[in-house]
């Protein structure tokens, strides 16, 4: 397929339709020079003359009349198909990548207020620990739990938590809850697997050194792969769990978790809202990102009390 150069396809157009030169030099915001030169350039293409160039008068030649007619309705078509793709893309779902935890503990009890506030904005939830490419349209923004900003990215802190021990109220009652740090030795605890691998992401022997615990084997009990798996053994009374503020927040407001200590450290790590700058131009991502940090500086202050 051999096309003409689109450049002086546009100018014949708006030349065309306009019939002056000047007129179409205003709509391309260009100089007139340049589009008698374009329409020049498509005329030696072609063959043949696409307008008479009479004093004060531009006229279309027969020839020039039929080709525009052509060349009109095809960027026409090409002009509203680009505004309908766009359209579509603007208003279409917009996909989270967030890790299965958070996902559940904070992210899905919140998503109602998001769907009263924009009920013409779909929401997809990615939950899994797969690393995601901002960049293949797949996924739209991310929220990551790291140490880090990413500096190839638009990325800006969400909140931070605090980490405290936590258990079944029934354990309290039974008088099997620890009352005091040395009481952990008695304990079953229950492993996040997902911040072992990492002590910054506060674990047990990272919580136990900033509280100055010692002497007591904080790497025994079973483990599990994800956040809220842990909390629910401690729901069931299975043993005490370290968790995080975000995850165990709803929990705890509903009793159905407690803090036998009212020890807690701060999180060294945070949570981060990830995205391409320019997906920041499209209404529906703009609108999920400012309404995930309104979320975040709500309960920031919460998280980051003593």
């Amino acid at each position: 397929m051999k096309l003409p150069p689109l450049a002086p396809l546009r100018a014949f157009e708006a030349a065309a339709r306009h019939l002056s030169f000047t007129r179409a030099a205003e709509e391309l915001h260009v100089t007139q020079g340049a589009i008698s030169q374009q329409v020049k350039q498509l005329e030696e293409y072609l063959g043949f003359a696409l307008f008479h160039r009479r004093p004060r008068k531009l006229a279309l030649t027969a020839e020039g009349g039929a080709f525009q007619e052509v060349v009109g309705n095809a960027l026409r078509q090409i002009s509203d198909k680009a505004e309908s793709l766009k359209s579509s893309r603007d208003s279409g779902p917009v996909t989270v990548s967030v890790v299965p935890s958070f996902a559940a503990k904070w992210l899905i009890p919140r998503l109602t207020a998001f769907r009263q506030a924009h009920p013409d904005i779909p929401v997809r939830v990615d939950a899994n620990h797969d690393r995601v490419d901002l960049r293949d349209g797949e996924v739209d923004l991310a929220v990551r739990f790291t140490w880090r900003k990413f500096p190839d990215l638009h990325s800006v802190e969400l909140f931070r938590d605090r980490v405290f021990p936590v258990c079944s109220p029934d354990l309290v009652r039974e008088g099997r809850a620890p009352r005091t740090l040395e009481d952990l030795a008695n304990v079953v605890l229950l492993h996040d697997n997902a911040t072992m691998w990492d002590e910054s992401a506060c674990d047990w022997e990272y919580w136990a050194r900033a509280v100055g615990l010692k002497n007591i084997d904080v790497r025994s009990g079973p483990g599990f792969t994800q956040g809220d798996m842990v909390l629910q053994a401690a729901m069931l009374g299975d043993g005490v769990a370290l968790t995080r503020s975000s995850l165990a927040e709803l929990d705890l407001a509903s009793g159905r978790l407690v803090k036998p200590l009212d020890i807690s450290i701060p999180c060294p790590w945070a949570h981060y809202v990830v995205c391409l700058e320019e997906s920041l131009d499209r209404p529906n991502i703009r609108a999920f990102y400012d309404w995930l940090l309104a979320e975040g500086s709500r309960v920031a202050p919460v998280y980051d009390k003593s």
